[in-house]
């Protein structure tokens, strides 16, 4: 692909995935009250659901989205029920307890990662973004295997530069976070942020 067209996708995509929004809350919120181990399986599916929703733009299957509209539905709901479970485990925390005592090892790291995967599959707009984007740079009906290939790849590094640089932040006033009281006002703002996102996943 021409290089200024991977440029200004990468731009676009950029802006448009560093504001703010319901799955960066949900980001923050959890590296706040658990660290940032916990969230690399999240992190992961929702990267691979932005590439499947790339995957079906650039195949022109905005009918099948259509079609499938109630499955879509299910996963975004299925998300947005385990961001308000997570919500409510970061309320009701103790302070003293252990991550092991609060969110279990056992099988989290798989639950993370189906709850980020039904958040981003479950949220077509994401779709309709690379719909309006993409072909405004490229011609759709004659990208090749490699162009597709450039194109995941550009997502793929805005889109880890953006949410590895969230994960660090949150990470770094984490740890400023010491004292019982601090903790305490840490988990249950973490808990509001969670369950803002899943509210406003719910709504969209």
């Amino acid at each position: 692909m021409d290089l200024s067209a991977l440029c200004m996708f990468a731009g676009a995509l950029f802006v448009a995935a560093g504001s703010p929004g319901p799955s960066v809350a949900a980001l923050v919120a959890r590296v706040l009250s658990r660290g940032h181990r916990d969230v690399l399986p999240f992190l992961a599916a929702m990267w691979i659901g932005e590439a499947a929703w790339l995957a079906a733009a650039l195949l022109g299957l905005s009918a099948l989205a259509a079609t499938f509209h109630v499955l879509f539905v299910v996963l975004k709901y299925l998300g947005v029920a385990y961001l308000l479970w997570l919500a409510f485990r970061m309320w009701t925390a103790p302070v003293g307890a252990s991550r092991d005592e609060v969110v279990p090892r056992a099988g989290a790291p798989l639950r993370m990662f189906l709850a980020g995967l039904a958040i981003t599959l479950g949220n077509p707009k994401i779709m309709l973004f690379y719909l309006a984007l993409v072909p405004s740079l490229i011609d759709v009906t004659r990208i090749t295997a490699l162009g597709w290939a450039e194109l995941t790849g550009v997502m793929l590094a805005v889109l880890m530069i953006i949410d590895l640089g969230w994960m660090a932040a949150a990470a770094k006033a984490r740890r400023l976070l010491r004292s019982p009281r601090a903790m305490r006002l840490a988990n249950r703002s973490s808990a509001a942020l969670m369950a803002g996102a899943a509210g406003a996943i719910a709504t969209r």
